[in-house]
């Protein structure tokens, strides 16, 4: 596909999921209480969004992703919570 085809398929659900993050975004600030770790690791993703290079997406679930190769012996709740406790900045 051609840029242009590329913007006319998916440009309105792109415009769309940024104007959501900024809402969410918002509500947070108005909310108080501490950032804890989800917060952290999706304003480490969101900087991957500026940069001009390929593999952002490969970026930004990263930032969010647990990188450590050994297993769990348990889960430490009942689900995913869709960040990394550990995040290194």
């Amino acid at each position: 596909m051609t840029r242009a085809q590329v913007l006319d398929l998916y440009f309105m659900d792109a415009r769309c999921k940024l104007i959501e993050l900024a809402a969410f975004l918002d509500r947070v600030d108005r909310a108080e209480g501490e950032d804890d770790f989800r917060l952290e690791g999706l304003r480490e993703a969101m900087k991957s969004l500026s940069l001009n290079q390929p593999a952002r997406a490969k970026s930004v679930l990263m930032a969010l992703s647990d990188p450590t190769m050994e297993p769990l012996d348990t889960a430490p709740g009942k689900g995913a919570c869709g960040a990394w406790p550990g995040l290194q900045k």
